[in-house]
């Protein structure tokens, strides 16, 4: 299998199903655009109901934003550590000597544990990806609207 023929069945083929059910543009945009930001949270493990949560309450698209949530997963794993970094940086806290298959590992073992070991840390990360979110997701938006406007399919009710 070819990558172009993995992207088009993993990536393309369901953002057109999508929007050949008739939702706007805009929105399945707007939910990739938040199911990718919500999906890189320095929070292993709570992005699948974060991306619940913000799809009820901003009425956004339940399987674009966990599409984006999961596809983003390896970048979540990757943007740990430079997240931990920035936190530490920003609050000027001790710097934790641990690699993000450590961080993941320690979640996998014991989460209480984790949780409370890694909890100030996490806690200043989240506060860092706090003050990004928006500015990513306003990037991903008007990044994405113009490549999903270029996809073939019709739209039900055009907006």
């Amino acid at each position: 299998m070819t990558f172009k023929g993995f992207g088009q069945r993993r990536f393309v083929k369901p953002i057109i199903d999508l929007l050949n059910q008739g939702i706007s543009l805009q929105k399945i945009v707007l939910s990739i655009a938040i199911g990718a930001t919500l999906g890189v949270i320095p929070v292993p493990g709570a992005t699948t109901i974060l991306c619940a949560i913000a799809a009820m309450l901003f009425r956004l698209n339940h399987p674009a934003i966990q599409l984006a949530n999961f596809l983003v997963y390896p970048l979540q794993i990757i943007l740990l550590i430079p997240f931990y970094r920035a936190g530490e940086f920003v609050f000027n806290a001790e710097p934790l000597s641990l690699s993000a298959s450590q961080v993941v590992g320690m979640i996998k073992e014991d989460v209480w544990a984790a949780i409370k070991f890694l909890g100030d840390t996490t806690l200043h990360a989240v506060v860092v990806w706090c003050i990004l979110a928006p500015i990513l997701a306003a990037i991903l938006y008007y990044l994405l609207l113009p490549l999903v406007k270029r996809l073939p399919f019709k739209l039900a009710d055009p907006q």
